[in-house]
């Protein structure tokens, strides 16, 4: 960076919601509630990591941050040298709460490489969607939260032997997200270590049904989110590791509100089917259990979005 000039990019990353019941490691919401981001480039190498808010205090400050890394990631596999930052994080998305928080903070990292390439005076280099992708899959390990912070909306997401791949869909204008927060974490290894590795056949058939309906159900006929977010092969499992959001769930759903676990919890996810059913779920936790942080959240259209700013 000696005698280069200095360059800084502006990225915003909304949290997410996976799974949405029966889509186990494929659907994934983007939700209206993020991260912003600001990275300038610096002489010095390294980098100088500012947190306000979520995290403050207890994230890496240094290279070892999670999104520098993921940064890095993509100069190194461009084969480009990657400058020193000095970060500035407002982080807004809880930790360890089921709202893709690692996810997020991989795709601020991959978007503020992009940006910083892009903007390279010598040698500028323009992301694909499908690179996007790529870098924040091998970083995270699935796509199906990094699909919807990076490009928004509703999104499936599956792998190939060319890569990850994702089909983004809008949501429709009457499904309504509440999201219910906890004050305790779940850690996502230890959720994923309860999945058996074989599960019934029927329930494998019950689950391609639920997810094929919910399809049209977040699309179209959100009167249908009830059935549509059944599901048979992953929450009931993890249910014994959070006890206080299998519980949540189940008064929920038997009170009519279509809940399921978000990601990999201990978060709730709500998917109304508008904004009175929305309320009158939130109403239910507000009474009943008001140890639970009530998010009324809209569905995010953009997904990650970065701009050059001036340094």
């Amino acid at each position: 960076m000696s005698g280069a000039a200095q360059r800084a990019v502006r990225v915003r990353v909304p949290a997410t919601s996976a799974n949405l019941g029966p889509g186990f490691d494929t659907l994934g919401i983007a939700l209206a509630y993020g991260d912003e981001l600001t990275a300038v480039t610096r002489s010095a190498p390294g980098a100088l990591v500012h947190v306000t808010g979520v995290g403050e205090g207890e994230v890496p400050t240094d290279e070892t941050n999670l999104v520098v890394r993921s940064a890095a990631h993509v100069f190194e596999r461009l084969g480009r040298p990657m400058p020193g930052l000095e970060l500035t994080a407002h982080n807004r998305i809880p930790h360890g709460r089921g709202m893709g928080s690692s996810g997020s903070a991989i795709v601020a990292g991959v978007m503020i490489a992009a940006g910083l390439l892009a903007s390279d005076p010598e040698a500028p280099i323009d992301l694909s969607e499908e690179q996007l992708l790529a870098f924040a899959t091998e970083l995270e390990g699935h796509p199906d939260n990094v699909a919807p912070a990076l490009f928004g909306g509703l999104t499936i997401a599956w792998s190939t032997e060319h890569g990850p791949k994702f089909k983004r869909l809008m949501v429709h204008r009457g499904v309504a997200p509440l999201v219910l927060v906890p004050s305790f974490t779940m850690s996502t290894e230890l959720a994923r270590s309860l999945q058996p590795k074989q599960v019934p056949h029927e329930d494998a058939v019950f689950n391609v049904s639920r997810s094929a309906l919910l399809i049209a159900a977040l699309t179209q006929s959100p009167e249908l989110l009830m059935e549509a977010t059944q599901d048979r092969l992953h929450q009931d499992y993890r249910g014994e590791a959070m006890p206080a959001t299998r519980d949540l769930i189940r008064e929920l759903r038997e009170a009519g509100f279509p809940a399921v676990v978000s990601g990999a919890g201990p978060s709730i996810l709500v998917l109304a089917g508008g904004p009175a059913e929305r309320l009158a779920a939130a109403d239910l936790v507000e009474q009943r259990h008001p140890d639970w942080r009530v998010l009324l959240l809209a569905v995010d259209t953009k997904g990650a979005t970065v701009e050059s700013i001036p340094a």
